[in-house]
């Protein structure tokens, strides 16, 4: 090198720029919240007096589904491994069964158990997903508010995105695998009711409505992940009818959210005490489906650049601990619910940049 010249070091290439980071993600899940025996993992880090008590039978079939993005990643067996010892796990802590009170906290579990089912070839995973997918229909549609699944078993009247919109998503991918007529038509059915009460005109997903038997929607309840599950479910419909206008809402939906819900590039804390931890993992593995199947830049571009915010601002000695908000390093408690957001949405930005662009 002469004097006066300056030396430019090559960009990293994305892909391994991300695989390397989804890794990292995937290993930092287990060095902050893994746990001895039936724990398997806790739900908070620094763990403190009680906060194991809780059974999140729904985060942990997240965290089944961050283990088997790990696996169609890498290609690598243990990780559908891993995810086994979470299906093992959660049914072990349920006595033995697939349901419990919460139709939607079922409904994650039946996707989970059917991508795992579809990873193994396992025909008996691919039946309790069936399973739960027929309990939910025959225990939570009602006709309170016109139809819909409810939220969960004590409050039949009571109807919300997060039931209907992974029932629809649900329906659509074991149709895929039967053929079933039934199934399709139960999720077109889902679908034109939670279009038609909780959708707006410009695409934006309300929570739920009749919460407290008033027949009033939820509007103050503005969160990312009943966008993603909305636009999950359009992907989903489209793939099993060949229909493009779902896709369209979809990116219609994805605008809004990043128009409404974004501050300085990423979407803003939602809550981050529990629940609303995974609020933004969900929207990342629906809204990454979107690219895939349609042209929809400035949503990739979000994507990758916040997630790139969460990196720089929350990687930490060779790991990361990503708390609710993404525009700095985690402080005080972690909920399980917003690690397994970090990873799902790295998992997102490593298969978006190892795909090609969708076509317009």
């Amino acid at each position: 090198m002469t004097n006066g010249e300056r030396l430019v070091l090559p960009e990293p290439d994305p892909r391994t720029l991300w695989n390397d980071r989804a890794d990292v993600a995937q290993r930092s899940l287990d060095h902050y919240f893994a746990a001895p025996g039936r724990q398997l993992y806790d739900n908070w880090h620094p763990l403190g007096p009680g906060d194991n008590d809780v059974f999140n039978y729904w985060w942990l079939a997240h965290a089944m589904d961050a283990r088997i993005d790990a696996y169609e990643r890498t290609s690598d067996p243990s990780w559908l491994d891993r995810a086994g010892e979470i299906h093992a796990n959660i049914l072990a802590r349920n006595d033995g069964s697939l349901f419990n009170d919460y139709f939607d906290d079922m409904l994650w579990f039946g996707l989970a158990i059917l991508r795992l089912a579809d990873a193994r070839g396992d025909d008996e995973l691919r039946a309790e997903a069936a399973a739960i997918w027929r309990h939910v229909l025959e225990n939570g549609w009602n006709e309170h508010e016109g139809g819909g699944i409810a939220w969960r078993v004590p409050q039949p009247y009571y109807k919300n995105t997060p039931a209907n919109g992974p029932f629809v998503v649900l329906s659509a991918r074991l149709h895929r695998h039967t053929g079933d007529p039934a199934q399709l038509a139960w999720g077109r059915r889902a679908m034109e009711w939670l279009e038609r009460v909780l959708v707006r005109a410009d695409g934006f997903v309300h929570d739920g409505i009749n919460r407290q038997q008033d027949h009033v929607i939820d509007e103050q309840w503005r969160f990312t992940y009943n966008q993603g599950l909305y636009i999950g479910a359009c992907v989903e419909l489209a793939g099993a009818l060949g229909d493009d206008d779902y896709l369209r809402r979809a990116s219609r939906t994805a605008r809004t959210a990043l128009a409404e819900l974004t501050t300085g590039g990423v979407f803003a804390d939602e809550g981050g005490g529990g629940d609303e931890g995974l609020f933004k993992g969900v929207f990342y593995r629906y809204a990454r489906l979107l690219v895939d199947a349609a042209d929809v830049p400035d949503l990739r571009d979000f994507m990758l650049a916040s997630t790139e915010r969460l990196w720089r601002s929350c990687a930490r000695d060779g790991t990361i601990l990503a708390g609710p908000v993404w525009t700095r390093a985690a402080d005080g408690k972690v909920p399980l619910s917003a690690q397994l957001s970090a990873v799902m949405a790295t998992e997102a930005c490593a298969a978006l940049v190892s795909s090609p662009v969708a076509p317009a």
